[in-house]
Order: C-alpha cells, then structure tokens, then sequence
C-alpha cells in the first residue's frame, strides 16, 4: 500500500497545523499531491488504465477546488502552500 496511516500523519504534521488535524485546507491539498504524484507515475507505466485516469482527473478538481478556495480566504497561506508543494513555476 503507498498511503499508510503513518505517511498520513506525516504529511498532515508538515502542511497541516498538526498530525490529527485532517480538515485544514493546507493538509488536504499537500494529501492530494501526494496522491496525485503517485498516480501519475502509475500511469506513465500502464497507459490503458483509464480507471485510475479518471480518478487522477477528480482529485486534480478536487485540488484545484481548495486551491481557489484558500485564494479567496487568504493569499498567504495560498502563496505558502504552493510554494511549498511547488505546484507552480
């Protein structure tokens, strides 16, 4: 499995204001990444697979949702997390 509850908890305590706190908008959209790192090199080796395809479509939705909500609430921490994550150039 490539998300244990450890890695979960690691990612949340970096991005996220702390391990338990799985509801901020930092520590999702770090998760998402994560996920959306690892189903990207899943299909670069399997190119048919048009399931996970589609499941790495939604959650980028799903991140770019969060994105444009924490740009509304609060540049800051928008222009933190990017720049962390290093979704932009």
């Amino acid at each position: 499995m490539y998300l244990t509850k450890e890695k979960k908890a690691e990612i949340f305590a970096k991005h996220g204001e702390s391990a338990t706190n799985t509801g901020s908008s930092e520590g999702q959209i770090a998760l998402f990444t994560y996920r959306i790192n690892h189903l990207t090199e899943h299909l670069k080796r399997n190119r048919k697979d048009f399931n996970t395809e589609r499941s790495l479509v939604k959650l980028v939705g799903k991140r770019r949702n969060l994105l444009d909500y924490l740009i509304k609430s609060d540049i800051v921490r928008y222009r933190e997390i990017i720049q962390e994550l290093g979704l932009r150039k």
